[in-house]
């Protein structure tokens, strides 16, 4: 069990502090997780990457040259928030452009995703590269699903190398991409880990039993299995992984025996003998490996194997020189320390000049906002009740808890004179990282791309509003790679927006326009009930969920029908509601 601890909520950012004081040679602290405390080369591609905490010496301790530039930590076995990645890839961009890699778990992939949207917006060019190297999490020609373990390492050690060479972007997410697909992983658990404060492990695997293809967030494995000698276990592993190699694989290998949290040093050692004779024998040539731990999980009793299989190229960049506080290879020469701007004077230096009128506009956003609050906090319980039906629940509880957090962050800015552009980017950033979950991500990018497209202006017309509501409906279909009939939120989404864009509403005020986009939604969200959803939580209960509609499309419909009301009762002074949605000089 994790004993050393004050507070078990403080348990992250307390462990990542004093990792930084142990470690400043190599990293500096910044809002959302660490950056080499050393000098960047101007122009360098940045990798960054990133994941929950409680996998020492991933993410953190693997910042460094050679390696990462920066990484993004999140609460314990919980991806990092988008603002957390956007704010730690800002701080690492050296001009040369950000390749962000995670492993592949949906909360990562939302909110990495929402960040890079957020910075390639902002100019700065930014890829990803998931990592999904476990065999055991999906069929081989479902490679795309599979989720990432310890071929992290792989990943993130040749993208790194790659980047200090000096690559530019494209040639090192070709090489990320490659490494990947060259990458082959396979875990076994002897017992589960448990979090800091928790009393038990998240699963326990029975006594004299093995768990074959754990997770390294506490998911058990697919099957359990009589405990094995050393020589059957490493027969399982190399075997499986064998089987599944790519259809270019040649004969030079990596081997790595990764320790996952409390098996020890002695028992990796002597499975790796083990693991390398039979390697040896299948006509492998073993390329520098590695032992030891990499990708841990807490106190999880358990391990890995991974294979890369190297070409020229990969094992050139596999080879290359890497000085980070747990991982090191070769020699580097020394860099000089560089100064890192706090949050604050980064906060400052992003200050904009805002016009009375664009701060009125900046206070008709913070508005609009406390009225999907209010929304969101007339239908919480309805949400929750519905959300239950074939999901945890939560869903009304996630979304009070976002907008909660967004209407308070866009009445500071307003207070202050914000823009609508400033006032909409603090309210998203807020509801990703409050939120949490899947609807916090979606709602948190949609919000920040919508404030992203409006920009900071004294005057909006119909075109504004338009590109707005393009940016906010491409925003959630990016990320949440949902399709209309998937039974989501994006089934209502997508009608409101072709019912406000209509040529139809061409002669309609903007109060018209919204009127008729929130009618489409509200009976687009109703009928949902007679479909079985093809994506979240709710897709293994299937026909639970059959007569109810989609609790995430019934809040978009609610908070479109509470907007359009609010337009039409409250706003009439706006004389961008007297203009028509499609001319070119209305005004706010």
């Amino acid at each position: 069990m994790t004993l050393i601890f004050d507070n078990p909520a403080d348990f992250a950012d307390e462990a990542l502090d004093g990792f930084v004081a142990a470690n400043r040679g190599y990293v500096a602290r910044v809002d959302g997780g660490v950056v080499r405390s050393t000098e960047v080369p101007a122009g360098q591609v940045a990798l960054v990457v990133g994941g929950g905490s409680g996998h020492y010496p991933a993410f953190a301790g693997l910042v460094g040259p050679g390696l990462a530039a920066g990484s993004a930590c999140g609460n314990m076995f919980a991806s990092p928030s988008a603002g957390q990645v956007y704010r730690v890839a800002k701080a690492a961009n050296a001009g040369g452009g950000v390749l962000l890699s995670y492993g592949n778990y949906a909360g990562d992939v939302l909110h990495f995703g929402q960040a890079q949207l957020r910075l390639n917006a902002e100019g700065i060019d930014t890829r990803t590269v998931l990592v999904t190297d476990d065999i055991a999490s999906a069929p081989i020609d479902q490679i795309g699903k599979r989720r990432g373990i310890a071929g992290d390492l792989t990943v993130f050690k040749i993208a790194g190398a790659a980047a200090e060479a000096g690559l530019d972007l494209d040639a090192v997410e070709q090489l990320a991409r490659r490494a990947n697909y060259r990458t082959r992983s396979l875990g076994v658990a002897f017992d589960g880990c448990t979090l800091p404060g928790a009393g038990e492990p998240l699963f326990h695997v029975p006594a004299g039993q093995m768990s074959l293809g754990l997770g390294i967030h506490g998911e058990p494995g697919i099957s359990e299995h009589p405990l094995p000698t050393a020589s059957e276990l490493a027969e399982l592993l190399v075997s499986r992984l064998l089987e599944d190699k790519p259809h270019d694989a040649g004969h030079r290998v990596v081997a790595i025996v990764n320790g996952l949290g409390t098996v020890k040093y002695d028992e990796l050692f002597l499975l790796f003998g083990k693991v390398e004779k039979l390697l040896t024998a299948a006509g492998l040539t073993v390329v520098e490996p590695e032992c030891g731990e990499l990708v841990t999980s807490l106190d999880m009793s358990g391990l890995s194997l991974t294979l890369l299989w190297l070409d020229d190229e990969l094992e050139r960049y596999w080879a290359a020189p890497a000085d980070t506080p747990a991982f090191r290879k070769g020699s580097l020469a020394p860099r000089a320390r560089r100064e890192l701007a706090g949050p604050a004077e980064a906060a400052a230096s992003e200050d904009e000049e805002t016009t009375a009128a664009a701060a009125a506009l900046g206070r008709l956003a913070a508005d609009l906002l406390a009225q999907v609050q209010d929304a969101v906090v007339e239908h919480e319980a309805e949400l929750g009740r519905l959300d239950a039906i074939a999901g945890d629940g939560d869903h009304g509880i996630g979304m009070r808890r976002g907008v909660d957090a967004a209407a308070a962050a866009a009445n500071d800015e307003a207070e202050s004179g914000a823009s609508v552009q400033r006032v909409l980017m603090a309210a998203g950033e807020a509801w990703s990282e409050r939120a949490g979950g899947t609807s916090g991500a979606l709602w948190g990018s949609a919000v920040l791309a919508a404030g992203m497209s409006l920009g900071n202006k004294v005057s909006y017309g119909s075109q504004d509003a338009a590109s707005a509501v393009t940016a906010f409906v491409d925003a959630i279909t990016a990320l949440g790679q949902a399709e209309p009939g998937d039974k989501t939120m994006v089934d209502a989404l997508l009608p409101f927006r072709d019912a406000f864009l209509a040529p139809s509403s061409g002669g309609a005020s903007a109060a018209g326009a919204l009127a008729a986009g929130a009618a489409a939604a509200k009976e687009a969200a109703d009928q949902t009930a007679s479909l079985r959803p093809l994506k979240g939580r709710a897709r293994p209960l299937a026909e639970k969920s059959l007569g109810h509609p989609d609790p995430g499309a019934v809040s978009f419909a609610l908070i479109a029908a509470r907007i359009s009301d609010y337009f039409t009762t409250e706003l009439t002074d706006y004389s961008l509601l007297a203009e028509s949605t499609a001319g070119n000089g209305a005004q706010a």
